[in-house]
């Protein structure tokens, strides 16, 4: 049994319940159930107090968005610096959050709009998010779906989680399953097996994801008996949303073990936040110690458009001076993507530096990261000579198992010299509408 680890946990613990214990400490349901939900008893737990002023915008602000935080995050906080934390930047409500500029939206994401029925956001193809859970251990103050995430009015039914499963088994080209909320985590070990072996039921279903941040926020919820289930379920695979490295705790990491060791492939997925680790050294020392965790670093986001989250936006040219930082200066596996979640259902767009400086008939001009400039020869004459694009009808490298046809979307239609598409032109296009009249 894990025993409460230093002297701040204890003390902290001992405010929160005189009788407490190591063993209840580390029992995720005793900090659920001793949650910091209001301003007093996050005064009272940390001796912080805040003028009459800031109180009343802090009680505001919680009018609209609920305060949830764990005892063990709350522990991690500084409290001598607590204004400049990060672990309390996101936990902690700021009256900024009231602040909705007209670049603001609701559903910035458009996943409302893209649910067929009720839980599911089809928006790929071959894949779709699976909203199991509307409730989580921690509300971050960054949440893109605050709009709904706390709200006790809005927590699936099983009927509707029924409902998204039926949809799954009727279309046939998923073959990828996003569990998200919410927290999946917080739903009981049987519910959650229940959940996952409905899913693995399903024949064209070949992958199950699941999106948390339990490892981060609430370390002790990954028990034995919540890996046991896991394992039934293979392939799973997990990503998990670490934002700074004072989150990767001792109990943080025996939880990542757990997992890791259960043969489940590890994911994160960070957020990029002004004044939290809007920084190359902070990033790079995050990414750094997931790895050593097994945790492979899959995302950057960009802070998406969602109401309330201006303060914690950065210029997209941050994203890019880390991202500089990054390639070439620690190993390839240990560099996220830097995405951009598009508005209005635009999905995820890859932000990178600029590599290519020119392009010529055979040859592309490079540059690297510490700025050399060189050139890679292109082939004077390339033919397919084995590929006639003509997919459907294909007897050589398309002659795969299981094989099936699907239509191209987008920019690969312009690619694929079977389909007939030769440009792709906005609706609005005025050109497009003066040809019809």
């Amino acid at each position: 049994m894990e025993r409460i680890y230093n002297k701040i946990q204890q003390n902290l613990a001992e405010k929160v319940d005189r009788e407490v214990t190591p063993e209840e400490w580390t029992d995720w349901k005793w900090q659920l159930k001793h949650s910091i939900k209001t301003i007093e008893s996050f005064e009272r737990l940390t001796g912080i107090k805040f003028k009459r002023g800031d109180r009343q915008k802090l009680e505001e602000t919680l009018e609209k968005f609920p305060l949830s935080i764990t005892p063990y995050y709350l522990s991690l906080i500084d409290i001598d610096e607590y204004e400049l934390d990060p672990i309390f930047r996101q936990s902690f409500p700021n009256p900024k959050e009231l602040i909705v500029t007209k670049f603001d939206i609701k559903d910035p994401l458009a996943e409302d709009k893209d649910s067929p029925v009720a839980c599911i956001t089809h928006r790929y193809p071959d894949r779709l998010l699976f909203l199991v859970s509307n409730t989580c251990s921690m509300y971050c103050r960054h949440c893109t779906r605050k709009r709904k995430v706390g709200d006790v009015d809005s927590i699936p039914t099983k009927q509707e989680i029924m409902k998204g499963i039926n949809y799954i088994k009727e279309n046939l080209m998923v073959r990828d399953i996003l569990l998200s909320g919410g927290d999946p985590f917080m739903l009981s070990d049987d519910y959650l097996d229940w959940i996952l072996t409905e899913l693995q039921k399903i024949p064209h279903v070949e992958v199950i994801r699941i999106g948390t941040r339990i490892p981060a926020v609430l370390p002790y919820r990954v028990t034995d008996e919540l890996v046991a289930v896991l394992k039934k379920h293979h392939p799973i695979w997990i990503n998990t949303q670490f934002n700074h490295p004072r989150e990767i705790t001792t109990s943080a990491e025996k939880s990542l073990k757990k997992l890791a060791d259960a043969g489940i492939p590890l994911g994160n997925q960070s957020v990029l936040l002004a004044g939290i680790n809007d920084c190359p050294r902070i990033i790079k020392n995050l990414l750094h110690k997931l790895v050593k965790n097994r945790v492979r670093p899959y995302y950057m986001f960009q802070c998406d458009l969602s109401e309330g989250l201006s303060h914690f936006r950065t210029p997209v040219g941050k994203g890019i001076e880390i991202m500089e930082n990054l390639i070439g200066h620690t190993s390839g596996f240990a560099v996220p993507r830097y995405v951009i979640d598009a508005p209005d259902g635009g999905g995820k767009i890859p932000i990178m530096p600029q590599y290519i400086i020119s392009w010529g008939t055979n040859k592309v001009i490079l540059r690297n990261y510490e700025g050399t400039i060189t050139s890679y020869k292109e082939p004077d004459s390339f033919e397919p000579y084995f590929c006639d694009r003509k997919c459907e009808k294909c007897k050589l490298q398309l002659k795969l198992e299981k094989a099936e046809e699907y239509n191209v979307v987008g920019i690969a239609k312009l690619l694929d010299d079977f389909d007939k598409t030769i440009s792709l032109t906005p609706e609005s296009n005025d050109r497009m509408k003066r040809r019809e009249e």
